[in-house]
């Protein structure tokens, strides 16, 4: 949380309460305008570790590490794809250019953009059900989507990817 900005907002109409929220890299820090400048250092510090707390709280394991990745796949495998889907890795990789993550059936090996470590758990899950199904059949067709619906978030986490690459300006696409 160091290196992140923050932005202290006073407001008049404030009078007891101090709320914060994350705006992309930048802490938001509102708080009434009475408030000294003393005041103001104790409740910016209060609120990072806060935020901190409850980011890393929220934080699913599964953005952890690779092996953390590999469990969570044989999870989803195991409910969505009936254990059929059985990647020999899975990995984190540096953010790519137009890609949310990559299979390669042949090798059975799965790469995941580091750019999902930020995304709610539910829209790392979709993406890693996926790429497993891709283990299963590798082409876009009817028979892939049957199985990546299975997955009940799927419609809401492309959705929530296409928002936050049109947001970001990526151009990131499904696969």
């Amino acid at each position: 949380m160091a290196e992140s900005l923050v932005e202290v907002r006073r407001s008049k109409r404030r009078t007891r309460t101090v709320t914060a929220y994350r705006d992309g890299d930048t802490l938001v820090v509102l708080i009434p305008a009475r408030l000294s400048k003393a005041e103001e250092a104790h409740w910016v510090t209060e609120m990072q570790r806060r935020l901190l707390r409850d980011e890393t709280r929220r934080r699913p394991p599964s953005k952890a590490s690779d092996a953390a990745l590999l469990a969570r796949c044989t999870e989803l495998s195991t409910r969505h794809l009936g254990g059929r889907a059985v990647p020999t890795s899975v990995r984190w990789v540096p953010p790519m250019r137009t890609r949310w993550a990559s299979c390669t059936p042949a090798d059975g090996t799965i790469r995941v953009s580091e750019r999902l470590r930020q995304v709610p758990g539910w829209v790392l899950d979709y993406v890693l059900v996926h790429e497993l199904a891709h283990l299963i059949e590798a082409a876009h067709n009817a028979r892939f989507w049957s199985l990546v619906r299975d997955y009940g978030r799927t419609d809401r986490a492309i959705g929530y990817l296409e928002g936050l690459s049109a947001a970001a300006g990526w151009g990131m696409t499904e696969d």
